[in-house]
């Protein structure tokens, strides 16, 4: 006989759930930053800024740090980087420059160039002061559709370089994934927002929220009272489990549960299942395993289809989920959902193997007890936004087709972030492509004549 399902809020008592959220690493001090400098080799040709895709001159902030000038530091990445805060917090270091430190061949240990760059960016906004202005206005208006790192960072380049720029996002709050989808743990203290405002006050940008692309204005709206336009929409549909879960209660979206509790102000009231089952292999999936954990949940399972190797998630972020009590399996797939009285409560699996380079059934079935299962295998671009219109964008593996400059089949049009082919998911990837787009856009627009006044 089945467990009732067991969802609900306060599992923990209301002076644990702070602890329990409280920053992933505490940030360095002063001395703490210097010692951590001082192991950098400051390589002449850094394999670490090769592996950042801002290309951040690391050796020379680092330097900078090691003389005290912190704030000097942090403009060296934010001229490279304008979410550096951000992604010193949530940026796959172990994958990218700190992989690549040389220090990794000697001392099997890199520098902390992750850690030492939130140490600079803190100094810069902790110091209140500004560091970039809007350039002289020069008579143009770009429309930036989507206020996450992509679209926030095309826009705040765009305004150095004096042109006028529109933000439209759907959401009530800006962000994106910054703001709406990443673990609470890894960024603690409403810092988005904080670095949100902070971008938004270089000035000449002017943020329209509630505004979606396709409901409340089209592209050819766009392209008609704008000089540019710039696509940041993300990725908006969770991909489908392939599976029919019956209209069960407690089979969920693991974006929407991580959506949810960044919008919680009191994790006490947000209800969590005793025994929770992720299926999925990415970041979004230790974000949601994880975070159930930390919400009170007694068992949380995450199932992937195929090794630990390959999935997407690190393997730092993989011991993360690990050493937070998740348990995670390997080689299986959901198979089907069963439920008493319209609520889950088990999950089969069917075990898998690849053959031939071929995922395959082995014909081993088994099944977890849930009271709730997230879905996190990825999410897709929805065209219908920008379908209809007289000339259509031309798409690539699903995503908007761009080129090296981020510049779409329609002229006036550039795409960048998760919804441009070719990207890699990642904040810092989706940063890079707005500050490259606003480069293009600024060249492309050099002895453009203003448009006539109204």
């Amino acid at each position: 006989m089945s467990t009732p399902p067991d969802i609900r809020a306060g599992r923990l008592a209301s002076c644990d759930y702070a602890p329990a959220f409280s920053d992933l690493h505490e940030a360095l001090d002063a001395h703490e930053a210097r010692v951590a400098a001082e192991r950098c080799l400051f390589c002449y040709d850094a394999p670490c800024i090769t592996a950042c895709p801002t290309s951040i001159d690391i050796p020379l902030f680092i330097r900078q740090i090691t003389t005290g000038n912190a704030r000097g530091a942090g403009k060296t990445i934010l001229d490279a980087n304008i979410f550096g805060g951000m992604c010193a917090r949530v940026c796959p270091t172990e994958t990218l420059c700190e992989e690549a430190c040389v220090r990794n061949e000697a001392e099997g240990k890199p520098v902390l160039i992750g850690q030492l760059q939130r140490f600079a960016t803190d100094a810069v906004m902790a110091s209140g002061r500004p560091l970039y202005r809007r350039g002289a206005p020069n008579g143009t208006r770009i429309a930036v559709v989507g206020a996450g790192p992509a679209g926030l960072s095309c826009a705040h380049r765009l305004a150095t370089l004096g042109h006028e720029v529109v933000v439209f996002d759907a959401r009530a709050k800006a962000g994106g994934l910054n703001e709406h989808g990443i673990a609470a743990y890894k960024s603690t203290n409403d810092f988005a927002q904080a670095e949100v405002d902070w971008i938004l006050s270089v000035g000449g940008i002017e943020l329209r929220t509630g505004q979606a692309l396709g409901r409340d204005f089209t592209l050819a709206d766009l392209r008609r009272d704008f000089h540019a336009v710039f696509l940041g929409l993300g990725l908006q549909a969770v991909n489908a489990l392939g599976i029919d879960g019956g209209g069960l209660s407690g089979v969920e979206d693991a974006v929407a549960f991580i959506e949810t509790l960044r919008q919680t102000a009191d994790l006490s009231t947000l209800p969590i299942g005793r025994r929770v089952v992720v299926v999925g292999g990415g970041m979004t999936a230790v974000d949601a395993a994880v975070q159930a954990k930390k919400l009170g949940a007694e068992e949380v399972t995450i199932v992937y289809r195929r090794g630990a190797e390959q999935m997407g998630a690190s393997r730092y972020e993989q011991e993360l989920a690990l050493t937070a009590g998740v348990v995670v399996r390997h080689w299986a797939r959901p198979l089907s959902v069963r439920g008493a009285d319209g609520a889950l409560t088990a999950v089969t699996f069917a075990g898998t193997a690849e053959r031939d380079g071929r995922l395959v059934d082995t014909g081993e079935t088994f099944e977890l007890p849930a009271d709730q299962l997230f879905r996190a295998i990825g999410q897709s671009f929805v065209p219908g936004p920008v379908a209809g219109e007289s000339d259509v964008l031309d798409l690539e593996g699903g995503r908007i087709a761009v080129d090296a400059e981020r510049r779409t089949s329609l002229a006036g049009v550039w795409a960048g972030g998760d919804c441009a082919a070719g990207g890699r998911d990642l904040t810092v990837v989706a940063v890079e492509d707005g500050k490259q787009a606003a480069l293009s856009i600024n060249r492309a627009l050099l002895g453009f004549v203003p448009m006539a006044a109204e």
